[in-house]
């Protein structure tokens, strides 16, 4: 969060260009208050040494530590061949262990001078192996005695901060040049109120800067942290609440059911009981449609908790209401399942206009890439005429060509997987806004709601429909126990035997298109041997299984690259029960409905996330029979990755599961595209950590965009909100 125009004084003014251009390129740093707002990652004290015990390979690392033992030796060498070659070993402790700092040629002549034994430094290198020992080359280091008066003043604090730095720039470099701008925090006009400030003990911004780059005491640190913690949440919270705020004034067409029309019809006609947790959310979203302002609505639901059904009944209250309905699926292969089990769920009341149609029934159609021309055209003509009440297809639905009669909801399934710029197209093609739906099965915990998806209402279905039934989840160590993997073979024999189907996952599809892998991402730890290999293929694994353990029974392929009609054809064979096993990509991962495949064998599960993992196994157990997934790896059972597989295989809880994959993705930029892992607009709030902070600061953020939704009372605010929204984010906002 840049500051205020007082603090956007450029880098290279203050600090001159080198330094300015390096910070811009490897830091992203450009302004004053861009510097002011680099927090130190940690801090060391005076007195108390970093463990050299614990160093990471080839990593770029600050310590502080005592010179033991310097010694100058000669060699000879190509350059200097009558032995003048000159090689400083300096030894350094820390008290847990002793690492070997070594300087060649003429770098040798200052450190030689400088680091006598008994001299504390920091250092900065990449740690590398010499002979079997850790050592670093070349270490840029600053000592932490001396008398000129800058190391005084810059070393004065009894906490050292240490920053996130790089190879060209060192931790202290950074300090140094924060330092130079530090006088400029008393300029910083601050964006929370008053009023909040204060009611909550907070410390002022010039106070927070100047205690997290300058602490004195560990309880500086806290003190600074808690304020930026808040400044981050609130002024996040506040963009979103001004967002609601806007879209609450939008007009929309209220759209209510009528009483003995389409939704009572199908209502009559269902087999069974909604649960309790269909109902209530079915009335959250019937309020909403019924009134004059569009819907924002998250619907969260568990892998198999009936989100389709509720989606439906809504669809169905809008066309009720003399409205159309779309729903954007994310891959062809959903689409065509979504309007296949929607077809199947409304029997004569989705023959609208033909032979044998119910008297109140509308026309559903698909809609997709890859239709042939006639079909096509039928179905846009469906559309602008409003024969058509429902529409289901993918990113086809956005093109130019597609227009409707009076669009008045859209449903997105699986919204990490359509870009806003795509919703924001389909929302354009309504006379007025539609309302909108949102929905996922993946599990996102409540505080990522509330700043991912902060602009839209949120319901949660958590209740599983009666009569489905427990996954059994377990680990397959393939590398340490292959006869584990045998007899997951025979288990999916076994289920077969027992009229039962199962899916075989894949990482990969295996024909030449595959993407090489990439070589940034090989690990070289000797624990990764599993990864060095490329990830199995559905192509070889169906071969070596029909011809191996599967011998006999029917196995096919499904994947994203086999033309549309054959996927379909392949999904219509497993549904019906022709196929035994069905060996594919994720492409299954969603949406995809077989009651009878009960077995699921994913090979190596390491390569996927937490919730793709949790979302392929959903695609078992949805009937009667229990189900079971079989999550197959070689990575060893110390690894990281195999902690990862204990989990999914432990609990059933998306939450939690949800939970887990976000502390290890880290959140990523939270109101950027980026869903991981980048560089994050916050920078001292972690979501998952700060739930409170952050639900506070979303209440107290709704009553002061109430109050005042200009913000014409909170000037600093105002900049700070500026500076958040950049044009980017501006726009990722304002589409919603």
């Amino acid at each position: 969060m840049d500051l205020v125009p007082a603090l956007e004084e450029p880098l290279k003014n203050v600090l001159g260009p080198p330094t300015a251009k390096v910070m811009a390129e490897h830091l992203g740093l450009h302004t004053v208050g861009d510097l002011l707002h680099h927090y130190p990652r940690r801090y060391e004290e005076r007195g108390q040494l970093t463990h050299l015990a614990d160093l990471p390979m080839d990593e770029h690392v600050t310590v502080v530590a005592m010179v033991a033992d310097a010694r100058l030796l000669t060699f000879a060498s190509t350059k200097a061949p009558r032995g003048k070659g000159q090689r400083l070993e300096v030894t350094i402790t820390d008290g847990s262990g002793r690492l070997q700092l070594v300087f060649f040629g003429n770098g040798v002549r200052k450190p030689h001078k400088e680091l006598l034994p008994g001299t504390r430094a920091m250092f900065a290198g990449k740690v590398s192996v010499f002979n079997h020992r850790l050592q670093l080359a070349h270490p840029a280091y600053e000592l932490l005695r001396g008398d000129s008066d800058e190391t005084v003043e810059t070393w004065a604090g009894a906490l050292i901060p240490l920053y996130p730095a790089t190879a060209k720039l060192e931790s202290w470099k950074i300090g140094k040049a924060i330092q130079t701008v530090l006088p400029n925090v008393q300029e910083a006009v601050d964006p929370l109120p008053p009023t909040l400030r204060e009611g909550r003990g907070l410390v002022s911004l010039p106070e927070a800067l100047l205690k997290i780059h300058r602490p004195h005491t560990k309880a500086d640190i806290a003190d600074a942290r808690a304020r930026l913690k808040w400044d981050e949440a609130f002024v996040l919270q506040v963009a979103l609440a001004r967002r609601r705020h806007a879209d609450a004034q939008l007009p929309a067409v209220p759209r209510r059911p009528s009483p003995d029309g389409l939704l009572t019809a199908f209502d009559d006609r269902l087999p069974f009981t909604l649960t309790e947790g269909q109902q209530k959310v079915s009335r959250e979203i019937f309020d909403d449609l019924a009134t004059e302002h569009p819907m924002h609505r998250l619907l969260q639901g568990e892998v198999g908790s009936g989100k389709t059904m509720v989606a439906l009944r809504a669809m169905l209250a809008v066309v009720d209401a003399g409205g159309q309905a779309a729903m954007l699926a994310p891959t062809e292969v959903l689409a065509q399942q979504h309007h296949r089990s929607i077809v199947e769920m409304m029997g004569e009341l989705a023959e609208g206009g033909m032979l044998g149609g119910a008297e109140q029934a509308t026309k559903v159609v698909l809609l997709t890439g890859s239709m042939g021309a006639a079909a096509r055209r039928q179905a846009l003509l469906d559309l602008v005429t409003g024969e058509a009440g429902i529409v289901i297809g993918t990113h086809a639905l956005i093109e130019d060509k597609v227009q409707f009669h009076d669009l008045g909801l859209v449903v997105v399934d699986e919204q990490h997987r359509f870009g806003v710029e795509q919703r924001d197209a389909l929302r354009g093609k309504g006379k007025q806004p539609p309302h909108l739906l949102v929905m996922t099965a993946t599990p996102i915990p409540r505080t990522v709601a509330m700043t991912v998806f902060g602009d839209l209402e949120t319901s949660v279905l958590d209740q599983l429909p009666a009569g489905r039934s427990p996954i059994a989840s377990h680990v397959v160590p393939a590398a340490d126990k292959p006869h584990f993997l045998a007899r997951a073979w025979e288990r999916v024999r076994e289920e077969v035997q027992n009229g039962h189907q199962a899916y075989v996952v894949c990482p990969r599809i295996g024909d030449d298109i595959d993407e090489p892998a990439d070589p940034k991402k090989a690990k070289k730890s000797a624990e990764d041997e599993a990864e060095k290999r490329p990830p199995l293929a559905v192509l070889d694994v169906a071969d070596q299984l029909g011809k191996g353990p599967l011998r006999g029974l029917t196995v096919e392929v499904l994947h994203g690259r086999m033309p549309p009609d054959d996927k379909d054809a392949v999904m219509r064979r497993f549904a019906a029960g022709d196929t035994h096993v069905l060996v594919a990509t994720t492409v299954i991962e969603v949406g995809v409905n077989v009651p009878n495949a009960t077995a699921m064998v994913i090979m190596d599960a390491d390569r996927f996330g937490v919730s793709q993992l949790h979302q392929l196994r959903g695609r078992v157990g949805r009937g009667s029979a229990p189900g079971l997934c079989l999550l197959v790896t070689e990575m060893p059972e110390a690894s990281a990755a195999r902690q990862r597989l204990n989990a999914v295989a432990s609990t059933l809880d998306g939450f939690e599961l949800s939970r887990l994959d976000l502390e290890q993705r880290r959140e990523g930029d939270v109101l950027g595209q980026a869903q991981s892992g980048a560089r994050t607009s916050l920078r001292v709030l972690a979501v998952i950590e700060d739930e409170e902070v952050i639900a506070e600061a979303r209440e107290e953020a709704v009553n002061v965009v109430a109050a005042d939704p200009e913000l014409t009372g909170l000037p600093g605010l105002r900049t700070a909100l500026d500076a958040l929204l950049d044009e980017e984010r501006e726009q990722y906002l304002e589409k919603g």
